[in-house]
C-alpha cells in the first residue's frame, strides 16, 4: 500500500466502502438472485419462494455501551436489527445464527442474560436459533447475527422499484431512538462524575425504550398484505430517514420530495430534543436506529393506506433531474444529505 494514495475510511463511509470493496464482484451461481446492495441477499429456494439472508455486527463501544444497555435488552436488540432487514424485503424471518467474541471480563451469568434476550426475540417473532460460534476477544464484546427468511417470489420488494410520483411512506414515528440515546449519554456522564447520583430517567420511558428495545415492523408487512398493497420499494430506517431516502433514490434512479410538516415525530421526542438544544426534525432525518420501514407505493394505493395509524405519507418520488429535497415550513427547498451514522467518521 502506497502512502501517496492512502484514502481515509471516513471519506467513504460505510456504504461507499462497501461499493469500493465489492464493485468488482460478480454473481456466478444461478441461485443468487440478488447479492450485495439491498437490505438482504435473495437466493433461490423453490418454484414459488426466495430465501432472504442478512447479517450484522454489533460491537461494544461502537454500537452499544454496557453502562446503560442491559444484557437482556442487548440480546433482544441484536436479533431485532437483523430481522428488520428481512422484513424490509417484505419477507418473513424464520431462523437466526448468533456468534460471539467475548473477553474473560464477562461472567457466564452475563451471557446467560444476553441469551435470555435472544430467546425472547425468537419467541416474539417466531424464529429459530439454529447455530453460531463463540470465540475469545482481546477486549470487549462482539455479536454477529445472521437472519434467514422467506418471501414469495411475486411479493419480494427491493430498494430499486420506485418510480416518479410514487408516494413515500414511513411507519411509526422517527427520532425517538436518538433522543433516548441523548438521555442515556447524559446520565452516563453524570454517573461518571458522581457514582452516588442515581440516573434521572423519569418521563423518558418511551424514547429510552426506542433506543434499548426497538422492534422490527413485521406487523406492518401483515397490514400491507391485508390491504392488498405491495410497496414498489422499501428499506428499514437504521441510519436516519434522509440516508434511507437517498438509498431508495440511488437504487431506483429517482429524486424525492419530502415535507418537514409531514414527518411523524412523537411529543416525547420533540420535547426531549428541544431540551438538548436539538431540532426534532434533525433527529428524525439523521438520528437513526428507529428501525421503522420506509417504502413507496403507487398513488392508486393511497386510498388503501390513508388514515392508517401505522403509516404516514411524507412525500413523493420525483424524476432524478428534480433532485432530492426536504420542503421546510416556509416552503423552502433544502437539499437532502446523508448526515446520519457513519461508522468510520
Amino acid at each position: 500500500m502506497s502512502e501517496q494514495r492512502r484514502t481515509e475510511l471516513g471519506n467513504l463511509g460505510e456504504f461507499g466502502l462497501i461499493d469500493k470493496l465489492t464493485g468488482a464482484f460478480v454473481n456466478r451461481n444461478a441461485g443468487t438472485v440478488k447479492g450485495i446492495g439491498d437490505d438482504a441477499a435473495v437466493l433461490y429456494r423453490d418454484a414459488e419462494h426466495y430465501t432472504l439472508i442478512s447479517t450484522d455486527l454489533l460491537i461494544e463501544g461502537v454500537h452499544f455501551n454496557l453502562m446503560y444497555m442491559p444484557f437482556k435488552h442487548l440480546g433482544y436488540k441484536s436479533v431485532v436489527v437483523n430481522l428488520s432487514d428481512i422484513v424490509a424485503m417484505n419477507g418473513t424471518p424464520e431462523q437466526i445464527t448468533v456468534s460471539l467474541a467475548v473477553s474473560n471480563r464477562f461472567p457466564v451469568e452475563a451471557l446467560e442474560e444476553l441469551y435470555d434476550g435472544i430467546r425472547l426475540a425468537c419467541e416474539h417473532y417466531g424464529v429459530d436459533l439454529i447455530g453460531g460460534d463463540t470465540t475469545s476477544s482481546g477486549s470487549g464484546l462482539l455479536i454477529s447475527v445472521t437472519a434467514i427468511g422467506v418471501v414469495k417470489k411475486d411479493k419480494v420488494v427491493y430498494r430499486s422499484g420506485a418510480k416518479p410520483n410514487d408516494l413515500i411512506v414511513v411507519t411509526g414515528d422517527l427520532g425517538g431512538a436518538y433522543a433516548g440515546l441523548q438521555v442515556l449519554e447524559r446520565e452516563k456522564e453524570v454517573f461518571r462524575a458522581n457514582p452516588d447520583i442515581q440516573p434521572d430517567l423519569d418521563g423518558f420511558d418511551y424514547i429510552i425504550g426506542r433506543q434499548l428495545k426497538p422492534e422490527a415492523r413485521k406487523d406492518v408487512i401483515d397490514f400491507l398484505a391485508e390491504l392488498d398493497v405491495l410497496p414498489t420499494s422499501m428499506i428499514d430506517v437504521s441510519d436516519g430517514l434522509a440516508s434511507e431516502v437517498l438509498h431508495l433514490c440511488k437504487a431506483s434512479g429517482t429524486g424525492a420530495m419530502i415535507y418537514n410538516a409531514k414527518l411523524p415525530i412523537d411529543t416525547n421526542t420533540s420535547t426531549t430534543a428541544i431540551d438538548f438544544n436539538l431540532d426534532p426534525v434533525t433527529c428524525a432525518l439523521n438520528g437513526g436506529e428507529d428501525y421503522e420501514l420506509l417504502f413507496t407505493v403507487d398513488q392508486q394505493d393511497f386510498d388503501k393506506i390513508k388514515g392508517n395509524p401505522h403509516m404516514t405519507v411524507i412525500g413523493y418520488m420525483t424524476t432524478p433531474e428534480q433532485g432530492k429535497y426536504l420542503v421546510d415550513s416556509n416552503d423552502s427547498l433544502i437539499e437532502l444529505k446523508a448526515q446520519g451514522w457513519n461508522h468510520f467518521s
